[in-house]
């Protein structure tokens, strides 16, 4: 179903029937992806005496517990309120409908070869984001200027898709990185990663807080510049999808939380 839609760059059409899903499935019988030491995420029949929750075990219908981490357990999106006392719910932050978003393809970078940094200083073997990286991707003359924008990193293979993290140190952005982003008007980053901040980073969160405009130390909702933008983190882009523009939309359920699990889609838009 072709529509069409007009943005400052101009008027695009795009298939509003065949979006592409960056979500990973998440399989509660099988592999997963996770992060930070999590357990899986899990589901088990919801049992009470006289309903045992399961069809199989001759109930009725099937009714279950789900169990998990939206940090930890597949795609998720947040929002300041991750580093904040006061609450604040990534689903009203996430703006409703289409967005105009730019993706881009980069290589993390072996630290010890960069002039970019982070806080705490990167380790031997650390792989960046880097700020030099996602200029070079950038599109010389962007037909419109994104709100948002889906960095997926090389090389990238399936394994992604249940890929556990939690015994190594994925790439991160570095703070020049997460600089660029703000300065370009960035308010909705989707990423591959598990985390845009180094999995150990002493709870310093620079890339998060440079991102949200949280000063660092802060932890008052009221200090946050940006309380509207979002990262949207272990997403998979996959390689069908060429670098350029197109529409995003942050499909998240009505549930409370800094984070909760979400379905980013993407519309490849044409001049």
């Amino acid at each position: 179903m072709n529509a069409r839609i007009a943005l400052a760059g101009g008027e695009f059409g795009f298939d509003i029937a065949r979006p592409v899903s960056l979500a990973l499935e998440l399989d509660f019988a099988g592999p997963q992806p996770r992060h930070f030491g999590a357990p899986p995420a899990s589901a088990h029949p919801f049992a009470v005496p006289g309903f045992a929750g399961a069809v199989a075990a001759g109930a009725s219908c099937n009714c279950e517990v789900i169990s998990l981490i939206p940090h930890c357990n597949g795609t998720h999106t947040e929002c300041v309120g991750h580093l904040t006392r006061e609450r604040l719910d990534a689903s009203r932050v996430a703006p409703l409908g289409l967005l105009p978003a730019l993706l881009v393809s980069v290589d993390a970078e072996p630290a010890a070869a960069m002039d970019e940094d982070s806080d705490p200083a990167p380790r031997r073997g650390d792989r960046l984001i880097t700020r030099r990286a996602l200029a070079h991707a950038w599109p010389a003359r962007p037909p419109f200027a994104p709100q948002a924008l889906i960095v997926r990193t090389r090389p990238n293979h399936p394994g992604k898709r249940v890929h556990d993290y939690s015994h190594e140190t994925p790439p991160y952005l570095t703070r020049q990185a997460a600089a660029l982003l703000v300065e370009r008007g960035i308010a909705h980053l989707v990423v591959d990663l598990p985390s845009i901040d180094r999995a150990h980073d002493e709870g310093r969160l620079t890339a998060h807080r440079i991102f949200f405009g949280l000063p660092p130390g802060s932890t008052a909702l009221a200090d946050a510049a940006r309380r509207e933008a979002t990262i949207t983190e272990l997403a998979f882009v996959p390689d069908a999808l060429p670098d350029g523009a197109y529409l995003l939309e942050l499909q998240l359920p009505a549930l409370g939380g800094d984070a909760v699990p979400s379905r980013p889609l993407l519309y490849r838009l044409d001049s």
